[in-house]
C-alpha cells in the first residue's frame, strides 16, 4: 500500500482474516451497520451520508482508495483525481485504461483487476482495501449487501442514462461534489459552444450513429444513448422522423431499413474486441456496406472510434468525442462559452 495514504477505515488483515471476512460476506446478505464517526468529526466535511439508489450510506472519513466496479465510474474516479485500487475488466489488451484518459499512472499504481463487470471477485476487492465502493445496481445489484461488508458502498441505478449525474454522485461521496459539478458544467459549456460553431457553418446539420456488433441487425443509437446526450448538449439534432425511443439506447435496423439511418452526418462504429466476436462485427459491417441501399445514403459517412463514442460513457470520453467532431468540421476544438 502507498505509505503516503492513510486508510479511511479499519483494514482487514491479509490471509486468515481476509478469508474469514469473505466467508462472512457470502454467508450474510444483510446491509452493514454504519460505522460510528470519529469523535469530534472528520476533516473535509466528513462524516457524510450519501443518498443513492440503494438507500443511504454513511462515509466516516474522506475516501482515498476507490473500488470502481463499472467503467464509467473508473473514468469518473480519474476525472476527480482519486486513487483507483480496484476495477472490473472492460477492455482487452495490455493497458486497461484508454488513451483518452491521458497519463493516469499515479492514480492507478495500485489498481487491481478484480474480474468481470458481471462477476467481480469479492476476495480481490477485499484485498484491495478500498475506502469506498462505487458502481451501479444494473451491474452488481445482487452483490450490494456483500459489498457493504467490505467498505461503504454507493450505487446509482444505471450508468448510461445518468452518466453526468453519476460524476456528481461520486464527487459527493469523496468530498468533491462542487468540483464534480464544475467539471460537468465545463463540459456542457464546451459542448454547446462547439456545437454552435458547427451549426453556424451548416444550420441544416443532422446526425446519426450506427454500430455493427456482430448481430443480424444494425444498431441505430437513440436520443437516450451516450452519443444522444453528447449531440443534444451540442445542440445538433437527429433527422426529423428518424426511428427513436426513450426506452432503449438503440433501435435495431435490418438491411431493408438501412435508409432510415440517413442524416447529413452519419457516424459509423464497429465493436471489435478481437477474436470471433470482432470477426463477426467486421463481417456484419461488410455485409451491410455491400447492400445496394448503403450506397443510397445521402449523408457523409465517417468512421468513429468505438471506445470513445460508444464505450466510454464519461466526461473524458465525451470531451474526446467533441474534439474529434470539432476537428472533422473544422472548428476550434477548444471553444468555450
Amino acid at each position: 500500500m502507498n505509505p503516503t495514504r492513510t486508510p479511511a477505515r479499519f483494514r482487514a488483515s491479509a490471509g486468515a482474516a481476509s478469508a474469514a471476512l469473505l466467508l462472512a460476506l457470502t454467508a450474510c446478505g444483510g446491509a452493514a451497520e454504519p460505522e460510528e464517526a470519529p469523535e469530534g468529526g472528520a476533516s473535509g466535511g466528513f462524516p457524510v451520508t450519501v443518498e443513492h439508489f440503494r438507500g443511504s450510506t454513511e462515509i466516516p472519513e474522506e475516501p482515498l482508495r476507490i473500488a470502481a466496479l463499472d467503467p464509467s465510474y473508473v473514468d469518473a474516479t480519474m476525472l476527480l483525481g482519486a486513487e483507483l485500487v480496484a476495477y472490473t475488466e472492460y477492455r482487452k489488451g495490455d493497458n486497461p485504461f484508454p488513451e483518452y484518459l491521458g497519463d493516469v499512472s499515479e492514480l492507478t499504481d495500485e489498481a487491481v483487476n478484480v474480474g468481470t463487470i458481471a462477476e467481480p471477485d469479492l476476495e480481490k476487492i477485499l484485498e484491495a482495501e478500498p475506502d469506498l465502493i462505487i458502481s451501479a445496481d444494473v451491474r452488481q445489484g445482487e452483490m450490494y449487501d456483500q459489498l457493504t461488508k467490505i467498505a461503504p458502498t454507493v450505487f446509482s441505478e444505471s450508468t448510461g442514462p445518468s452518466w453526468k449525474e453519476n460524476v456528481v454522485l461520486l464527487g459527493e461521496a469523496i468530498g468533491k461534489k462542487e468540483e464534480a459539478e464544475e467539471k460537468v458544467a465545463a463540459y456542457e459549456a464546451r459542448a454547446a459552444a462547439v456545437g454552435e460553431a458547427i451549426l453556424e457553418q451548416d444550420p441544416e446539420t443532422t446526425y446519426s450513429l450506427v454500430r455493427f456488433a456482430g448481430e443480424d441487425t444494425m444498431r441505430l443509437y437513440t436520443t437516450n444513448s451516450f452519443i444522444g446526450d453528447i449531440m443534444a448538449d451540442m445542440g445538433i439534432p437527429r433527422p426529423e422522423g428518424q426511428p427513436d425511443t426513450m426506452d432503449s439506447i438503440l433501435v435495431p435496423l435490418s438491411q431493408e431499413q438501412i435508409l432510415e439511418a440517413d442524416a447529413t452526418f452519419i457516424m459509423e462504429s464497429t465493436w471489435n474486441p478481437g477474436g470471433s466476436e470482432g470477426d463477426a462485427s467486421v463481417e456484419q459491417q461488410e455485409t451491410f456496406e455491400s447492400n445496394p441501399l448503403w450506397g443510397e445514403l445521402t449523408g457523409e459517412i465517417v468512421e468513429v472510434d468505438d471506445s470513445i463514442f460508444l464505450s466510454s460513457v464519461s466526461i473524458q470520453g465525451a470531451e474526446a468525442a467533441i474534439t474529434e467532431l470539432a476537428e472533422h468540421f473544422g472548428v476550434d476544438p477548444q471553444l468555450e462559452s
